[in-house]
C-alpha cells in the first residue's frame, strides 16, 4: 500500500516543502530510502523501526521503500523521523492514508518512541499555512514556537502514542492554545551608567538614528565596551513583523529559547576575536546563519577589532555594503540578511596608549603594524570613528548623571520617523542605507557646506566611498536638527568622525 505525508527541508532560510512516500508492497523483506537522503537521514529507518518494536508495533515483513520528492533536494538533519514513522503506519495500514493528507509534520524519534524537538519550527510551520495545510504536527518542545503562528492548528506530540492518537482522531485535540507570550526578564543597563563620554554619547546617536557603522578608539578601561553594550538600549522596540523575522532565524539556527521563543529584543552579538570566517559569516555543508545574520536588526559588537583573523575581518565587506551574505556551494547559493549595526572597538596601539608618548611604550613600528591589521577597504565601509578618551577622576566621582536611554531612544524614534516618511515607496528605510544616485537626490548641501566639502576632499584625500559616506552622516545629523537641508555645520561634525581615523591611520 502506497501513503504520503508533507514534511519541510530548510535550506539556508528557505523552506522546500518535501513529500515523504512510503511503500509496503510483496517481495523479500528490505527497507530502502531513496530521493537523495543524508547518512543521517537514512538512520531514520534504524530509529523508527527500533520505536515501533518498543511500542509494540509489528511492520509487515515485505518490501519497504520511503522516497523523499522532489529527489534533486539533498535532505539534512533529524527531523524526518516523524514523517517517515507516520507515513510507514499508514502504509502498513495501521493508520488510514487519507488522515495524512494536508498535514505538514517534522520531529526527531527516539528508540523508545519519545519525540525530541527540532530546530526550524517555525518557518515550517508558515510554509504549511502558505500550503494551505490543514494542521501541522510538532514535536512538544516546539509546541510554543509553532503557535507564535495563530491562523493554522498546531499540535505537539510527546511520543508515538500521542502521535497515532491525534492522527485517527485530530479534532479532539486542535484547541487554540494561545497563551498569552510573557516577556523574557533580562539584565537592563543604562546609559546613565556612562560617566562623561559626551562626544562619545552624540556619536553613538548619530550612528544609530541613522543606521551607521561606528568604530570606538581609546585606551583600555576608557569605557568602549561598556557603551557598545548599551546601543540596543537606545534603538527603537522591534515591530512584529521584525520580531517575527528574527524569530524565525533564531529557530533555523536552534538558538530559541523553549520557555520565551518570541524575539522581542534587538540582538546583540559580541564573537570572541578567535571567532572563524564561517562563525562570522555562516556556512556549513547544509548553511547556517552566521554572526552577521545572527546580528540582523541589532548591533554586531566586534570588542578589539585588530585581533580578529585578516580574513574573518574581510569577510564583513559583503553584508556591511550590501545588508545580505550570500555562500555558494555545490548545491546552490544561500542568501541570509545581515542589516546590522556594525560597532567596532579597538586600541589606538598594542599597549593602548599612543599617541601619549608620556605612558606609550609601543615602537613606531609596532603601532604601524597593529593598525594595519585593519584595511582600508573596511575602515572606508565604517561611517563615523570616534575617540574615547580616558574618563578623569572628577568626572568618575562627579553628582552629576547624563542623559538615560529612554530619553536618547525618544529623540533616535523621532529622527528614524523623518527618515521613514522621506523614504516610503523606496526599498530601505534609513540614511546609512543610501547609494549613489540617491545620495545625490536626498543629501542637498548649501553652498556653505559644498565648499567645506571641496577644501575637505582636497586636504584628506577622501575615496569616493569615504566622500559618500560623511554625506550620509550629515543628513543623519541634519535630520538630529530638523533641517531638510544639510548646512555647513552638520558637514563640519560628520568631518570630524572622519578625521580621527585619519589621525591614527596616516
Amino acid at each position: 500500500m502506497f501513503a504520503s505525508v508533507l514534511t519541510a527541508s530548510i535550506l539556508g532560510i528557505e523552506v522546500c516543502p518535501i513529500q515523504v512516500e512510503a511503500d509496503v508492497s510483496d517481495g523479500l523483506p528490505s527497507f530502502t530510502m531513496v530521493g537523495f537522503p543524508s547518512a543521517q537521514v537514512k538512520e531514520a529507518q534504524d530509529r523508527v523501526r527500533t520505536a515501533f518494536k518498543n511500542n509494540g508495533i509489528a511492520l509487515p515483513p515485505k518490501r519497504i521503500t520511503v522516497n523523499f520528492a522532489p529527489a534533486d533536494i539533498k535532505k539534512e538533519g533529524a527531523g524526518f523521523d516523524m514523517p517517515v514513522a507516520a507515513a510507514l503506519l499508514a502504509a502498513a495500514d495501521i493508520l488510514q492514508p487519507e488522515l495524512l493528507h494536508g498535514i505538514m509534520m517534522a520531529g526527531e524519534i527516539s528508540l523508545n518512541g519519545e519525540i525530541h524537538p527540532i530546530s526550524g519550527i517555525l518557518p515550517m510551520v508558515i510554509k504549511a499555512q502558505e500550503e494551505g495545510c490543514r494542521f501541522c504536527m510538532v514535536p512538544y518542545g516546539n509546541l510554543k514556537e509553532g503557535r507564535l503562528i495563530r491562523n493554522i492548528p498546531v499540535i505537539g506530540v510527546k511520543n508515538l502514542r500521542e502521535m497515532i492518537a491525534y492522527l485517527r482522531e485530530p479534532e479532539k485535540f486542535h484547541d487554540d492554545g494561545t497563551e498569552e507570550e510573557t516577556e523574557e526578564t533580562a539584565e537592563m543597563v543604562d546609559f546613565l551608567d556612562i560617566r562623561g563620554q559626551e562626544s562619545v554619547r552624540r556619536a553613538v546617536e548619530i550612528a544609530v538614528s541613522g543606521f551607521h557603522n561606528i568604530l570606538l578608539i581609546g585606551p583600555p578601561g576608557a569605557g568602549k565596551t561598556m557603551i557598545a553594550r548599551r546601543i540596543p538600549t537606545i534603538m527603537p522596540d522591534l515591530t512584529f513583523e521584525e520580531g517575527l523575522e528574527l524569530t524565525r532565524i533564531y529557530s533555523i539556527a536552534g538558538l530559541l529559547s523553549a520557555e520565551h521563543p518570541f524575539i522581542r529584543k534587538r540582538p546583540f552579538r559580541s564573537p570572541h576575536h578567535t571567532s572563524s570566517p564561517l562563525a562570522l559569516a555562516g556556512g556549513g555543508k547544509n548553511p547556517k546563519p552566521g554572526e552577521v545574520t545572527l546580528a540582523h536588526r541589532g548591533v554586531l559588537f566586534l570588542d578589539e577589532m585588530p585581533e580578529f583573523a585578516r580574513r574573518s575581518l574581510e569577510i564583513l565587506r559583503q553584508p556591511l555594503e550590501d545588508k545580505c551574505i550570500r555562500i555558494s556551494r555545490v548545491y546552490g547559493t544561500y542568501e541570509f540578511p545581515a542589516n546590522f549595526i556594525l560597532c567596532a572597538a579597538m586600541n589606538p596601539c598594542p599597549c593602548g596608549h599612543y599617541p601619549d608618548m608620556n605612558l606609550c611604550r609601543c615602537t613606531a613600528g609596532q603601532v604601524v603594524h597593529y593598525l594595519g591589521k585593519i584595511s582600508q577597504p573596511l575602515l572606508d565601509r565604517i561611517d563615523l570613528c570616534a575617540d574615547v578618551p580616558s574618563v578623569s577622576f572628577e568626572q568618575l566621582n562627579g553628582t552629576g548623571s547624563g542623559e538615560s536611554s529612554e530619553e536618547i531612544r525618544r529623540r533616535v524614534e523621532r529622527v528614524q520617523k523623518i527618515q521613514q516618511e522621506r523614504y516610503r515607496g523606496e526599498y530601505f528605510r534609513f540614511n546609512g542605507e543610501l547609494k549613489g544616485n540617491q545620495i545625490a537626490k536626498y543629501c542637498v548641501v548649501d553652498a556653505a557646506g559644498r565648499e567645506l566639502l571641496q577644501k575637505a576632499f582636497d586636504r584628506i584625500t577622501l575615496s569616493a566611498r569615504s566622500y559618500h559616506r560623511i554625506l550620509k552622516v550629515a543628513r543623519t545629523i541634519a535630520d538630529m536638527d530638523g533641517k531638510e537641508i544639510i548646512e555647513s555645520q552638520h558637514i563640519g561634525e560628520a568631518l570630524t568622525y572622519r578625521a580621527f581615523d585619519k589621525k591614527y591611520w596616516n
